[in-house]
């Protein structure tokens, strides 16, 4: 098993979490508690179930738990780029790494079944 932090999956989602903390920074007060709060606990927890996943015989559940996170993320950056919070380069940037992440869980559901 490998050890978490050297996992690509992993390191992608951490990497796409330093995004979120420094988009939502920059968030106007009346979104930055809300949405901005929700991304980053959804990122988190995305984060939290990979590590749980490597770490635990049955990955399924956990796997499919990342899944959800990461269409929650693409949701919610959906409605702040709709809002027009953030700008379409940050919009994309982000939407590349959550097609990373995504197609990586994918992949990795489909090699422990």
């Amino acid at each position: 098993m490998a050890h978490y932090d050297t996992l690509p999956v992993y390191k992608a989602s951490y990497d796409m979490m330093l995004l979120v903390f420094e988009y939502c920074h920059h968030l106007a007060k009346e979104y930055k508690y809300t949405l901005g709060e929700r991304i980053k606990n959804e990122t988190l927890e995305l984060l939290l179930n990979i590590y749980k996943a490597n770490s635990t015989f049955d990955k399924t559940p956990l796997l499919e738990k990342a899944h959800e996170n990461i269409e929650v993320i693409r949701l919610l950056f959906r409605l702040l780029h709709d809002l027009k919070l953030i700008p379409l380069t940050k919009f994309i940037q982000v939407n590349e790494n959550i097609e990373n992440i995504s197609k990586q869980i994918t992949g990795w559901q489909r090699s422990v079944k």
